[in-house]
C-alpha cells in the first residue's frame, strides 16, 4: 500500500489530472445520471480549497506588503485595474467577432413558454461599496474576496508601519514573522491537498457529463463550438502579449495548466485561487502584485464571461432572425464590459450578465432559459479563461515591474 501511495506521489500533477479527465468523461459518458453519486468527493475538493482561500490572501497580501514600497503597491494597482479593464473589452470585441463570422443559433427556434429567473443585477457601486466591509467577520464568513483583500491591506500597511518605527519596530517584526510563519504553513497545506486535487476532478467531470450528456452537447453544439473557438482565441492573444513582454509562452502555460484544468473543471474562478496563487509563485512573480491582482482579478476580471456574453447575444438574435447591427454590437461591447464588473462576485452571475445585455438590446429573456441548458459546459471554458487572464495579466505586470526595477538599477 505505502509503496503504490508513493508511486502516486512521484507521477506529476499534470499527468494524474489528464487521466482524471478522461477516465471522469467515459465514467460520466457510461453511467449518466447515476455518475453522481461520485459527487461528494469533487464536493470535497470544492471544500478544501475554499478552506485554504481565506488564510492564503490574507498572510499572502500581508507579507507581500511588507516586502515592497507602498508607492509601488499604488503603481501596481493601476496597472492591474487598466489590464482587467482593457481584456474584458477585448474579450467582448472578440466574442462579437467570432460569433458574427459563425452565426450561431441560425435556423434555431425559441420555446416562448421558457423561463427563467434572474437574480437582481447589484451594479458596480454595490461592487465598489463591497470593497469596504461594514464587518470584518462578515466579510470572511461570506468569502467577500474585495473585503478580504482590503482588510489585508490595511493591517498589512500598518504592520508596514510598525515595522518603520522607532517605538513599535519590535511589535511590527513579529507581527510580520507570525503573517509569514502562517503563510508557509498555509503553503505546507496547499501541498497536502495537491495530492487530492486529480481525485476531486475525477468526481467533478464524471458528474457534469453524466448529467449534461452527449444530447444537450449535441442540441446546442454550434453555440458552444463558436464559444470555445472565441475562448481559443483569447489565449492567443494572451499569449502574443506574453511574446512581446519576453514572457515564455511554453514556461507560463506548464505552470499556468493546473489552475487551468481546476477552474474547467470546478467552474469557480475563486475556489481555484489557492492553486492559482501556487501558479503565480512557481512562476516566480512578486508576492506583493499577484496577492493583490489575483484575488480582484478572481472577483472582478472576467473575460470569459464577456465572451459568453457577446457569443450569448448574437445566438439569441439569430434566434429571433434579427441578427445584431453595428450599433447593437457596440453596446454589447460597452454594456457587457460594464456588466462584467459590476456582477462579478455574484451567484448566478453568468445568468444575471447574460440577462443584463438582453434586456438593454431588448432581446427575449426565454433565450436565456435556453442558455441555461449547456450552462456548465460553456461556465467551464468561461472559467478556464477567466483564471488564464489574471494569472496571464499578473506576469505581463510583474515584467514591467521588473524592467522598471531594472532599469532604476542601471
Amino acid at each position: 500500500m505505502k509503496k503504490a501511495w508513493r508511486g502516486y506521489l512521484e507521477v506529476s500533477l499534470i499527468l494524474k489530472i489528464t487521466i482524471a479527465l478522461i477516465l471522469g468523461v467515459i465514467v460520466g459518458l457510461t453511467f449518466g445520471e447515476q455518475a453522481a453519486v461520485l459527487s461528494p468527493f469533487g464536493d470535497l475538493l470544492i471544500r478544501l480549497l475554499k478552506f485554504l482561500i481565506i488564510p492564503l490572501v490574507l498572510f499572502t497580501l500581508i507579507v507581500g506588503v511588507n516586502q515592497t514600497k507602498i508607492s509601488s503597491l499604488g503603481r501596481m494597482g493601476g496597472k492591474v485595474f487598466l489590464y482587467y479593464l482593457l481584456t474584458s473589452a477585448l474579450a467582448i470585441i472578440v466574442g462579437v467577432t467570432t460569433a458574427s463570422i459563425f452565426d450561431p443559433g441560425i435556423g434555431m427556434s425559441l420555446n416562448t413558454n421558457e423561463t427563467v429567473e434572474v437574480p437582481d443585477n447589484p451594479g458596480i457601486i454595490s461592487v465598489l461599496l463591497n470593497i469596504v466591509p461594514d464587518n470584518i467577520v462578515t466579510a470572511f464568513s461570506e468569502l467577500n474576496l474585495l473585503g478580504i483583500i482590503f482588510t489585508a491591506f490595511a493591517f498589512g500597511i500598518a504592520i508596514s508601519s510598525l515595522r518603520s518605527s522607532k517605538e513599535y519596530s519590535k511589535w511590527g517584526n513579529t507581527l510580520y514573522q507570525v503573517a509569514a510563519g502562517l503563510n508557509q504553513a498555509t503553503l505546507t497545506i496547499m501541498k497536502a491537498i495537491l495530492q487530492y486535487v486529480p481525485i476531486g476532478i475525477f468526481a467533478i467531470i464524471a458528474g457534469t457529463v453524466g448529467n449534461q450528456g452527449a444530447d444537450t452537447l449535441l442540441s446546442l453544439g454550434n453555440m458552444i463550438a463558436v464559444l470555445y473557438i472565441a475562448l481559443i482565441v483569447q489565449v492567443g492573444l494572451y499569449t502574443i502579449f506574453m511574446l512581446l513582454s519576453n514572457i515564455r509562452p511554453r514556461a507560463f502555460f506548464a505552470r499556468a495548466r493546473t489552475p487551468m484544468v481546476t477552474a474547467f473543471v470546478t467552474q469557480s474562478s475563486s475556489g481555484t485561487l489557492p492553486l492559482t496563487l501556487n501558479a503565480a509563485k512557481d512562476l516566480s512573480l512578486s508576492k506583493s502584485l499577484y496577492g493583490f491582482s489575483l484575488p480582484l482579478g478572481a472577483t472582478i476580471n472576467m473575460d470569459g464571461a464577456a465572451i459568453r456574453i457577446a457569443v450569448s447575444a448574437a445566438f439569441a438574435a439569430n434566434v429571433i432572425g434579427d441578427p445584431l447591427s453595428l450599433t447593437d454590437i457596440l453596446e454589447v461591447v460597452l454594456i457587457g464590459t460594464l456588466a462584467s464588473i459590476g456582477t462579478a462576485g455574484v451567484p448566478g452571475a453568468g445568468i444575471i450578465m447574460i440577462a443584463t445585455v438582453f434586456a438593454q438590446l431588448g432581446l427575449p429573456m426565454e433565450a436565456v432559459g435556453l442558455l441555461t441548458a449547456i450552462d456548465a459546459l460553456v461556465g467551464m471554458g468561461c472559467t478556464a479563461l477567466n483564471v488564464t487572464g489574471d494569472l496571464a495579466g499578473t506576469a505581463i505586470i510583474n515584467k514591467t515591474e521588473t524592467n522598471r526595477t531594472s532599469s532604476y538599477a542601471s
